[in-house]
């Protein structure tokens, strides 16, 4: 489990274990919300520092000092603000990355396959009967003693075979 470093023992914000997939999959779009969010608002901003640069270069086409002080001021702290949002989506997007890759992780614990019941499938799709299961060990312990003796008097056949040439 990762930890949320600002809050020691806290779950962090992307560790998605324990949730269900589909309970994931609504908090990763919560995120993306508001990556959308932050960076609709940091395009908003370069209209308003748009029309603040403006006014920094109207007000010293006129020779209003103090405006170009109070204007340079807005247009300072319009970039700051959209500095920090560009830095928070960025941050949000890493988040959603980890987070997607989390998910298929989540739908395949859930998607867990019952050992036994596929044990007896397969030994039914091999003509065995439930129960039959030290038989069907005995017929591929058997199986694979027959090959083996198989493939040694074969390899004898063969090395009779090559003494024969000589």
């Amino acid at each position: 489990m990762e930890t949320n470093p600002a809050y020691p023992g806290e779950k962090a914000l992307t560790d998605l274990s324990g949730m269900a997939p589909a309970a994931a999959k609504e908090y990763l779009f919560g995120f993306i919300s508001t990556l959308k969010l932050t960076e609709k608002q940091a395009q908003d901003l370069d209209a308003e520092l748009s029309k603040w640069t403006s006014r920094v270069a109207l007000a010293n086409s006129r020779g209003r000092l103090d405006l170009v002080q109070e204007a340079e001021q807005e247009v300072e702290r319009i970039k700051s603000r959209q500095q920090q949002l560009i830095a928070e989506a960025g941050e949000l997007k890493l988040q959603i990355e980890e987070m997607r890759r989390q998910l298929p992780l989540l739908a395949a614990r859930e998607r867990s396959i019952d050992p036994d019941l596929l044990e007896q499938e397969l030994l039914m799709a091999a003509g065995y009967l439930p129960g039959e299961e030290d038989k069907a060990r005995s017929d591929r312990l058997f199986s694979d003693i027959e090959k083996e003796a198989s493939a040694d008097a074969a390899l004898l056949a063969l090395k009779a075979k090559m003494e024969t040439k000589k």
